[in-house]
Formats: C-alpha cells, sequence, structure tokens
C-alpha cells in the first residue's frame, strides 16, 4: 500500500503538466522523497511568485481597464511563464535562431546537435562558436543563414553588445531591443519573446505576433485582423501590463480553435484612391 507521501505525488503528478517532471538528478529521484521534493522545486519556478511583477494586481488592473479581458482572465487559465533564470541573452538567443520558421520538433532536434557540439550538454560558448566550422553547423542542420546569425550572435556576445543575464536586467526595454536588434537574424519579435519568456517584462506587447492579432480578433468579436499600429494603440489601456494581457490574446486565440481563427482576415488595407491622369483630366476641362 502506498504511503501517505507517494499518494502526494501522484496526485500531484495527475494534475500538473508532464514537463514539471522532466528528470535532471535521476540517482536524487530514485527516493520517493527526493521526487517530492524535485516536484516542489519545479513547481516553485512556474509560481507567479517567481515573476519580477505582482501578478495579483497586474490582473486587478486589467480587469479594471478592459471588460472583455476580464471575461477572459476570468474564464481561462491563469497567467503562467517559465522564466529559466540560468539561461544568459546568449544561449536564450541562440536557441531562438535554431527554432525560426521551422516546426517545434525540428527545431528541438536540430538543437539538441548543436549544443553536443560543446562537448558539456550546454549550447556551445561564444568563443566556441566563432571555432565551429560552418560545415559542422550545416551538418547538425542549421541553413547557411542561421550559421552566420549564430555566429554574429557569438561575436557580439564577445564584442559586450550583446549584454550578460545581470546587466540585461538592470537594462530598460528599450536599450535591449536596439540592442539585440543589431544582432543578424534577431528581429523585434525574437527580442520581445526574450523580454517576455526569458526576463519575465511586464509590459511587452508582440503587435506582430499572429496569436496575438488572432487572439485579439476573437477576444473583441472583430472579423479582421488588426493592424500593427491598431493593436498597438489599443494597448495603451493595458499598460502597464501589456505583456499578461497579450499571454491572454494567445489563450483567447487557443480556445478559439484553428477552425475559427482560420477564418480570421488579414486586416484591412485602404485602398489609394486613384490619381486621374492628365489626359483624363483634359476630357473633362469645360470647352
Amino acid at each position: 500500500m502506498p504511503s501517505v507521501l507517494g499518494l502526494f505525488l501522484l496526485l500531484c503528478e495527475s494534475q500538473c503538466p508532464p514537463r514539471l517532471f522532466t528528470p535532471l538528478a535521476p540517482s536524487f529521484e530514485e527516493s520517493l522523497e527526493g521526487r517530492v521534493i524535485f516536484f516542489f522545486l519545479r513547481l516553485l519556478s512556474f509560481s507567479p511568485m517567481s515573476l519580477p511583477f505582482d501578478l495579483t494586481e497586474a490582473t486587478r488592473y486589467l480587469s479594471s481597464k478592459d471588460e472583455k479581458l476580464a471575461s477572459l482572465i476570468a474564464e481561462t487559465a491563469q497567467f503562467q511563464i517559465d522564466i529559466d533564470a540560468e539561461q544568459s541573452p546568449y544561449e536564450a538567443l541562440l536557441e531562438s535562431i535554431a527554432y525560426q520558421s521551422i516546426s517545434g520538433k525540428a527545431a528541438a532536434t536540430i538543437f539538441a546537435r548543436i549544443k553536443a557540439l560543446s562537448g558539456n550538454g550546454r549550447p556551445p560558448s561564444p568563443e566556441q562558436m566563432l571555432k565551429l566550422r560552418t560545415s559542422a553547423l550545416r551538418k547538425a542542420g542549421l541553413s547557411g543563414a542561421k550559421v552566420l546569425a549564430m555566429k554574429d550572435l557569438a561575436r557580439k556576445t564577445i564584442d559586450g553588445i550583446v549584454p550578460t543575464r545581470q546587466q540585461a536586467e538592470k537594462m530598460s526595454d528599450a536599450e535591449l531591443v536596439e540592442r539585440l536588434d543589431s544582432v543578424r537574424g534577431i528581429g523585434a519579435w525574437t527580442v520581445e519573446m526574450f523580454l517576455i519568456f526569458n526576463l519575465g517584462r511586464p509590459d511587452v506587447l508582440p503587435i506582430h505576433d499572429l496569436g496575438v492579432q488572432k487572439g485579439w480578433s476573437v477576444a473583441y468579436g472583430k472579423k479582421h485582423m488588426p493592424k500593427p499600429k491598431e493593436l498597438l494603440a489599443f494597448g495603451e489601456r493595458w499598460r502597464p501590463y501589456r505583456t499578461v494581457a497579450s499571454w491572454y490574446m494567445w489563450r483567447a486565440f487557443e480556445r478559439a480553435g484553428y477552425a475559427i481563427t482560420n477564418k480570421i482576415l488579414p486586416a484591412k488595407v485602404k485602398a489609394k484612391p486613384r490619381k486621374r491622369t492628365a489626359t483624363r483630366a483634359k476630357r473633362r476641362k469645360p470647352k
């Protein structure tokens, strides 16, 4: 018969996502007590307490400012992101480059091969990345453009343009966007994802993100996606917690399902008025 501790662990494992139980230290997890302690350590990393802002205040504020967002907050899961405090900006952006424009499964396989090139299970250091041959990186599955992007990232990390995590935590969002956007292959969207999921910044609105755009259309009953400028203007009501609002737009998109979101039309584009030609103008000129 299982012990009380065992029953507790079984309940926890049945209620929490599988990713909470990814083995990190198999020898430690062999004991029941070790598994329970491991569970709590992992659970804390997904807890709102680990966020660099007050989630309760954020959801209260957003609910008071936006009635439809208030309903979405009440009806869906609580805001939750996994902030990896040990991952440096260099490592986070290196992984982002690997994941660009391909499926998550394929990207995970390729990135695992890249990490294997370091010999220590972690991504190659900036110094190692610059020494790695292009042929080795291409063999791992990277495109030529991604190889160039990773090497530029490594070079700019060594030069101090890409900050350390400690430095990044002290910098403003605008400063980080300006610095990181200078790296080859790193655009505004990639930097925004870094600010949200690596640093846990509270006021980021990815106006070009398809999920946020379509989620907004679902949440507010629109047939068309918003233009980026339109979404930016609308999101002013969500300051200073636009990250949390964006997260709920993603939830609205997921909850609606592809059968609905695929019917959402692109943003409306105003047709430019046609200029009358000189010939037509002359014809209309009274004699």
